[in-house]
């Protein structure tokens, strides 16, 4: 493809969406790995627990911030096409739908540890994730409803403020969790619970002081997020839902291929699951730096199609492609030199399991810095396809790549042929390299015959 003139004003605006954007995304995970460091200083057992645990629950709730991210896909449609008022509808139906969402996620969330139990983990580990899961049960509102302010302040190519918040928000969550789960100041040693509640307490601290600049900046308010009456516009919400399904139908296939990663780890042993979750501690990194390129290229390609211009739409997916590639090849160094240093981050050399869940982890490293890059792409690939409303064959695409490939030949590795944890490794790098691939391809034939006018996308009613 031979990209226009525009293509530098173009990757100056996408980059200055998602710089920001990936530096809150990195934020935020750095708040779950914080977790994990002040409670993996208790044990590797500890560190299993509330890393499997807080996995599952944080990927529970992706899977609902894939549906609530269609509210950005609205917003930028409607800024492209200069409906203001469209933009502040959307997003008050984003509000609504977020909290019909949240009711289940939290009972799910409050009995996870059940649920658990039905997959033949380590019983020390379940009983050690029911204090912590009471304990971050509640932040699941406040999840939700900031995605959907983030959503609706990148529409608008304004994401700075989400990442101070998110910034300031690592520190507090780091010195509130020693602080509830080593006690001090009045307050007793709370264990588990205290870090289950350190983060319930600052997803609500991070909502409430993005909602008051969002009311506090007038460019913000203009758009009529505070005005009218809150009702609910079925013809919204049912976009939303309609398209948000299929999406987040793709996000729980891939949520779900890394949860049963570690529930299958787990099963392996304690000591796999740790490594695990070391491993993830770092791939974690690569890809929601990938995550802040992919949700600036979905609102590039959405504000593209929403102004008509299709040809920009394209050009903003291909350099969102380009781009995160070229960072996550530069990131494999990290994992390929630094693994050693990386582990010992987690876990105590004075730990009765260090010997074993650091080999497992260098292994496990080698293989993440391989699959990383293809694990960045195939999320910036199905963000571009989303700016041009196309979820439902990437949801086929996802279904093939992440449980045929990814999870199927991952099992078979490792406890068929014998490899362990490390099969279960090879088994998602096959299924990431395939679904990226294929998702990108698609992208490239989509974007193509959109420009030729062979196909046309509904616009937001």
């Amino acid at each position: 493809m031979v990209i226009n003139f525009g293509v530098k004003g173009e990757m100056v605006t996408l980059l200055r969406i998602a710089l920001p954007l990936s530096v809150a995304y990195l934020a935020e995970f750095f708040m779950f790995v914080t977790t994990k460091i002040v409670v993996g200083k208790l044990g590797y057992l500890e560190l299993a627990a509330v890393g499997l645990a807080g996995h599952l629950s944080f990927e529970v709730l992706v899977v609902s911030m894939g549906l609530l991210s269609i509210v950005g896909v609205l917003c930028a449609q409607a800024e492209g096409a200069g409906d203001k008022r469209q933009v502040g509808l959307v997003v008050r139906q984003g509000f609504i739908v977020s909290l019909l969402l949240g009711i289940p996620i939290m009972v799910l969330i409050w009995h996870l540890d059940t649920l658990l139990s039905w997959t033949n983990q380590d019983p020390r580990v379940i009983q050690l994730t029911t204090p912590y899961l009471h304990g971050l049960s509640f932040f699941v509102f406040p999840t939700l409803f900031f995605a959907v302010l983030r959503n609706y302040v990148s529409a608008l190519a304004r994401p700075q403020a989400v990442m101070v918040i998110t910034g300031m928000a690592v520190l507090v969550n780091y010195l509130l969790t020693i602080w509830l789960v080593y006690g001090g100041w009045i307050i007793p040693p709370l264990g588990l619970f205290g870090a289950g509640l350190a983060t319930s307490i600052v997803s609500w601290l991070m909502f409430l002081t993005l909602l008051c600049h969002v009311y506090r900046t007038a460019e913000l308010r203009g758009y009529g997020l505070f005005a009218g009456r809150w009702k609910l516009d079925s013809s919204i919400c049912r976009e939303i839902i309609v398209l948000g399904v299929p999406v987040s139908g793709l996000v729980f296939l891939e949520a779900g291929m890394f949860a049963a990663a570690s529930i299958l780890s787990g099963i392996i042993s304690a000591e796999t699951l740790a490594a695990y979750e070391i491993a993830m501690a770092w791939a974690g990194i690569p890809f929601v730096i990938a995550l802040g390129i992919a949700e600036a290229t979905m609102v590039r390609v959405a504000h593209g199609v929403g102004s008509n211009r299709l040809e920009v739409a394209r050009q903003s997916g291909v350099l969102g492609m380009l781009i995160g590639v070229s960072i996550l090849i530069t990131l494999m160094i990290i994992p390929l030199s630094f693994g050693a240093y990386l582990i010992d981050i987690f876990i105590a050399p004075s730990d009765p399991g260090y010997t074993v869940v650091s080999l497992l982890s260098v292994q496990f490293l080698i293989i993440v810095a391989i699959f990383q890059v293809f694990d960045g792409l195939q999320a910036i690939a199905a963000r571009a396809l989303r700016g041009v409303k196309d979820s439902v064959a990437p949801l086929w695409i996802a279904g093939f790549g992440y449980w045929i490939l990814g999870i199927g030949v991952g099992s078979w590795l490792a406890f068929w042929m014998g490899f362990g944890g490390a099969g279960l490794w090879w088994g998602l790098a096959m299924g990431l390299i395939i679904t990226a691939l294929l998702l990108a391809f698609r992208f490239h034939r989509l974007s193509k015959r959109l420009v030729l006018g062979v196909i046309t996308i509904r616009k937001t009613a």
